[in-house]
């Protein structure tokens, strides 16, 4: 993960359009696979000051991934009259030293409040049971390693929150991505996982709460879809890549006062 940081001096009269600019932009950033977060903040002491923080997946992902994709296009045409009131934009890499303050609790990660290894571990044994069964995605798993089950209960332990183990002993997003590549797998059958998933997800009593579901529905679509993507016939996906790490979006835990 990197850190980009760019600050802008934006006159005064134009300080209204500018937010305006980025608000639109915005959307681009929330659909780039290689973005992870960002926000504009503006100087409280000098206000037509603001810094634009991005956290991108690597330098690489946001100057080969990012910028020559169509989206970077469609961004600047939003946020390029801006372009000339840039006063820095740099990289950064973090540091050892972080931590949150003593007023901000530490939320759960989506794996702890899942139940741990031991809900995934129930989660994908009953889902791959029913897989073995579907006639529309029974083709796909042909073959399957009887530890399969176990090692995407891995995957997505990791993913949200959990020890990176598939990192560790399974090859990571590289070793996840190869069983993609290549596999042609259609709409259809995208849907029918998700679905069978969900059912398998009701029937081990994974948490029901919206803000769980969720951000567990959020990964499922997200990673199906790009799954699709990655499979189809001369795709070339990025070959390599962290493990997404998952957490509760615009909607966190509940917690009653």
């Amino acid at each position: 993960m990197i850190v980009e940081y760019i600050r802008y001096r934006i006159p005064e009269h134009s300080t209204d359009e500018f937010e305006k600019a980025y608000s639109r932009a915005a959307a681009v950033l929330e659909w780039s696979r290689n973005c992870l977060s960002f926000e504009l903040t503006r100087c409280v002491e000098t206000n037509v000051q603001y810094i634009l923080r991005i956290q991108w997946d690597s330098v690489a992902g946001h100057l080969d991934g990012f910028r020559r994709s169509a989206e970077f296009r469609e961004f600047l045409a939003q946020i390029g009259p801006y372009v000339e009131h840039i006063e820095e934009m740099q990289h950064y890499s973090p540091t050892a030293v972080a931590g949150r303050g003593g007023g901000a609790p530490e939320p759960p990660t989506l794996y702890e409040w899942a139940g741990g290894a031991e809900a995934f571990e129930r989660l994908l044994t009953r889902f791959y049971e029913t897989v073995v069964e579907d006639d529309l995605l029974a083709p796909l798993f042909a073959g399957m390693n009887p530890a399969h089950a176990h090692h995407v209960a891995m995957w997505l332990g990791e993913v949200f929150g959990g020890p990176a183990e598939y990192t560790e002993k399974r090859g990571g997003y590289e070793n996840m991505l190869a069983h993609h590549v290549g596999r042609a797998i259609t709409e259809p059958q995208r849907r029918r996982w998700v679905s069978l998933l969900v059912d398998a997800a009701d029937e081990v009593g994974l948490p029901g709460d919206p803000e769980f579901r969720a951000a567990f529905m959020g990964y499922v679509e997200w990673g199906t879809r790009l799954a699709v993507e990655n499979s189809t016939p001369g795709a070339t996906p990025m070959p390599h890549a962290p493990v997404p790490r998952w957490g509760w979006g615009v909607a966190p835990p509940w917690q009653p006062s």
